[in-house]
């Protein structure tokens, strides 16, 4: 059952898990797009993550009154509504790309042939602007995050960790393992959407040519 929290006096938080899996995340896209379907009184925007939907409301909207609709409408199963496919080309380059490998025990050219043989599901995008999340790989291809955080990768940068590939779209600091990059980019602020991705959304990472 998915909890429902108020965040402040502004915003109210729909929960689906308390960690990451691969069911909380389908449920929270799913209702995120039911909702978009039929926004609820007094909700002025919504914004899916990992395992919940966020709710930024107008001022004045009773938490209580939200909430009772939030709970009927969870009482229909949300239904899964098909996203986007993309190709990403990818040059796997990147200065974590020898430690992953060895954590795997895989050859490099095995480690792309097995990162890219299943198309991945974009999970949420955010934490920075056009940031995007992956997933999920297989268990035999997951690693933890680096114990050192990176002072600063560029955009387009292909990150793994976790059961996950994320991909930059503005420079940022990270903990995860670079493993290549890209020429896409997911974000730009004259947009409207100003991301490609959307939850949802299908990816197939490709070797650039």
């Amino acid at each position: 059952m998915a909890a429902i929290l108020p965040l402040g006096d502004a915003a109210v938080l729909v929960r689906f898990g308390d960690s990451l899996s691969d069911a909380a995340n389908r449920q929270a896209i799913a209702f995120a797009a039911q909702l978009d379907a039929d926004v609820p009184e007094g909700v002025e925007e919504i914004a899916p993550g990992l395992v919940s939907v966020l709710l930024r409301t107008r001022p004045g909207t009773d938490f209580w009154r939200l909430s009772g609709e939030l709970r009927l409408r969870l009482q229909d199963a949300p239904v899964e509504v098909a996203g986007n496919s993309w190709s990403i080309p990818v040059v796997f380059d990147g200065e974590d790309l020898m430690e992953v490998c060895d954590r795997l025990k895989l050859a490099p050219g095995a480690f792309v042939v097995r990162h890219n043989d299943t198309p991945l599901r974009v999970l949420a995008t955010g934490f920075a602007p056009g940031f995007v999340y992956c997933g999920f790989h297989s268990p035999a291809l997951v690693v933890p995050r680096r114990e050192q955080v990176r002072p600063m990768v560029p955009a387009g940068t292909v990150l793994f960790a976790a059961g996950q590939t994320a991909i930059t779209a503005t420079p940022i600091r990270t903990g995860w393992h670079v493993i290549g990059r890209t020429i896409f980019q997911n974000f730009d602020p004259d947009e409207t959407p100003p991301t490609a991705f959307s939850p949802g959304d299908t990816v197939e990472f490709t070797v650039a040519m």
